[in-house]
């Protein structure tokens, strides 16, 4: 694995600005991996090897996942919304499972580790690369059970929604009173009043646009 440094560098780039969610989310998917026993994992032979669950969507989510190279579309990243600073390493070959907590004492100590910064977010950020992994985090071996449609891999089963038609993948769907429901169907959803639309250029597809930068780069050479 890459330096600490050199992660945090690149994860704050990929995220759009360092923080001290960044400096947390770096030390604990280094952490994390080391527990677990991989020590290169965006690489491909162990990235196969690799699920994180993830308990916020915060700053050191983006940090965790950069760092070890974890994907929702890969299905190596879960999203637990917990609300809490905290994720999940699991080692797919050999079982094991560590699960890293930010400490929040971390916060209160923030002073004794950089107290030659006022600022208090300066002063965070520089504390916890300062900080060592015992005090920053606190550690729980755990085990997870993962159901086979949550793993790495092809869609292993689907079916349909018998209220809208809409296909469900990987076992989501809900049993109502014998009926095959999708999610939104079935319980209270996070959008509301849904009604089909039409939108300005429904018929735009890329070869419109590539046609498009023809015709322009034609008009510039006249």
């Amino acid at each position: 694995m890459e330096s600490f440094e050199v992660l945090l560098e690149s994860s704050a780039e990929a995220h759009g600005h360092l923080c001290p969610g960044q400096v947390v989310g770096v030390r604990m998917a280094m952490l994390g991996c080391r527990l677990i026993g991989l020590d290169a994992p965006r690489r491909h032979d162990q990235i196969k090897k690799l699920i994180i669950y993830v308990e916020m969507d915060r700053c050191t989510a983006d940090a965790v996942a950069h760092v070890t190279g974890v994907k929702l579309g890969r299905r190596s990243l879960k999203f637990m919304d917990y609300g809490i600073m905290a994720a999940t390493f699991v080692n797919l070959e050999t079982g094991k499972a560590f699960r890293v907590v930010s400490t929040e004492a971390a916060r209160s100590l923030a002073n004794s580790y950089a107290p030659e910064i006022a600022d208090k977010y300066p002063q965070q950020l520089e504390a916890y690369k300062r900080m060592p992994d015992s005090v920053l985090f606190r550690v729980q071996q755990v085990k997870v059970k993962i159901n086979e449609c949550d793993l790495p891999g092809p869609t292993r089963y689907k079916t349909s929604c018998s209220r809208c038609g809409q296909v469900v993948r990987d076992q989501r769907e809900v049993i109502q009173d014998g009926a095959v429901l999708c999610k939104p169907c079935a319980q209270e959803s996070y959008f509301t009043d849904a009604a089909e639309v039409t939108w300005p250029d429904m018929n735009w597809k890329p070869e419109n646009s590539l046609k498009q930068s023809r015709k322009d780069a034609r008009s510039e050479l006249l």
